[in-house]
């Protein structure tokens, strides 16, 4: 239960910012909110938000994702994460990463420093007072956990097809994540929008560390230009998790309906 949340905002995120992609389009002050159920039980909420903004005088989008335990599972297992992205409007990498969470007694804040031209990051550990800095080599076109949720949204309609398989390396916590996302097929999904055309999304994930197989994870997203994810079921080592789309804003609502 303890990662239910951070895993939900880090799978949705997997959802270079191509051109002519959702940066193009993008509606300033969106906000998308979830449900989140485990193994059947109301669980918590997650958000993600994004707004333009201005960083080391170049512009970005700042996106936060905020996911919190809710109703009798807060009252015995208390959640509060939050995640914030900001990320280059030219180049659709980020520049700044922050992992800030509390869950139970375990408390976790990251701040990673992006420089894409040297293939480096700076991770810095909050909590800590003395030795709290590294520096990270990473692969190029690096994303974060959130900037990756606008990695597969930038993709055009005629790339996001059944049969497509993107691949890329995404910045999670403290250590690189290779992820393989394959669009399996459309699918017609019930939300409490109506029917969604969707385009249901496998990431391939590694084994033996939270999720059951490699395949037991599915993303739905809607079959537009915006790819708004909609609905994400999961089986995990313990249990299961399943989150659908409660609420948008600073969008056109009719992009997701059938």
């Amino acid at each position: 239960m303890k990662k239910c949340l951070f895993l939900f905002l880090g799978l949705i995120s997997l959802v270079c910012l191509g051109q002519g992609g959702y940066f193009s389009q993008y509606k300033n002050g969106e906000k998308l909110s979830y449900r989140i159920h485990y193994s059947g039980l109301s669980a918590g909420t997650a958000e993600i938000s994004s707004k333009l903004t201005s960083l080391y005088g170049k512009p970005h989008l700042y996106v936060q994702g905020v996911g919190r335990t809710t109703g009798a599972v807060r009252a015995f297992f208390k959640v509060e994460d939050m995640y914030e992205s900001y990320i280059n409007m030219n180049t659709g990498l980020p520049t700044f990463f922050v992992r800030n969470v509390s869950e139970g007694s375990y408390r976790q804040y990251l701040t990673s420093q992006f420089n894409h031209s040297t293939n480096n990051l700076k991770l810095t550990n909050k909590l800590l007072k003395t030795n709290n800095t590294r520096n990270i080599s990473f692969s190029r076109g690096m994303q974060d956990m959130l900037s990756a949720f606008f990695y597969l949204r930038s993709k055009s309609t005629a790339v996001l097809v059944p049969g497509a398989v993107i691949n890329l390396n995404v910045w999670i916590d403290d250590e690189v994540f290779p992820f393989s996302l394959k669009v399996v097929k459309r699918e017609n999904i019930k939300t409490k929008f109506g029917i969604v055309k969707s385009l249901k999304i496998t990431p391939y994930v590694k084994s033996g560390r939270v999720f059951k197989s490699k395949e037991g994870v599915s993303i739905w997203v809607t079959d537009d230009a915006q790819h708004i994810p909609i609905s994400i079921k999961a089986e995990l080592a313990v249990g299961s998790l399943q989150a659908d789309i409660i609420g948008i804003s600073g969008n056109n609502l009719s992009v997701i309906k059938k």
